[in-house]
């Protein structure tokens, strides 16, 4: 298990999902749908980011996301580490779009340069253990952040105290019910401390992709 091949967000609606996700970001087959009326209410402990290459994609993305239905929950706006906004799709999928570089170097465009899953851990450490034991190497760790080396991987993944992920989303830390989420990697099923699930890629293409 040493890549994320795809995420599938489980939706009410895979009509009006894909046709969110082709006008707000176009993430083509990385991003996936399955129909679920699964109960789920407030944070639902996981954030997915697009890491770009300068501010002016930062705020095109954002805009885009927002004209398409989006609501914002951090503006676009610059920090030390360098510049980027947070929104939450209709479905309730929390995006964050971010760059480290503080100014722009050509027109924006609407290049992703990589996405991560952010999962939200009561117990960082633990949770880490149990990726570690499942094939995944530590490439850094910062306090209560570990973001896992994956270089061929499409999808990043990281893991962030539950509290910590929220306050850096815009929203309260208190969730309940579904995560709306399934991570498609690796050839078996299982589910982490925190109730995420993962299943085997194959049986990602029974979702339906974007576009």
């Amino acid at each position: 298990m040493n890549s994320i091949d795809s995420i599938t967000l489980e939706v009410a609606d895979i009509a009006a999902a894909q046709r969110f996700y082709d006008a707000a970001f176009g993430l083509g087959d990385l991003l996936r749908f399955r129909a679920s009326d699964a109960p789920s209410s407030g944070f639902r402990g996981f954030t997915l980011s697009l890491i770009v290459a300068q501010p002016s994609t930062v705020s095109s993305l954002i805009d885009s996301a927002v004209a398409a239905g989006a609501t914002t929950l951090k503006p676009v706006e610059k920090s030390l580490w360098g510049y980027g906004g947070s929104v939450q799709a209709p479905d309730g999928t929390i995006w964050k779009v971010a760059t480290s570089a503080k100014k722009d170097t050509g027109p924006a465009t609407r290049d992703i340069d990589r996405i991560v899953l952010l999962l939200g851990a009561e117990d960082v450490g633990a949770s880490k253990r149990i990726y570690v034991d499942r094939g995944l190497t530590v490439g850094k760790t910062f306090g209560s952040y570990v973001d896992f080396a994956m270089p061929t991987s499409p999808i990043g993944l990281g893991l962030y105290k539950r509290r910590a992920l929220a306050k850096d989303a815009g929203v309260p830390p208190e969730g309940s019910g579904s995560h709306r989420i399934i991570v498609n990697s690796g050839a078996e099923s299982f589910t982490d401390p925190d109730g995420f699930t993962w299943q085997p890629a194959a049986v990602s293409s029974l979702a339906r992709p974007v576009g």
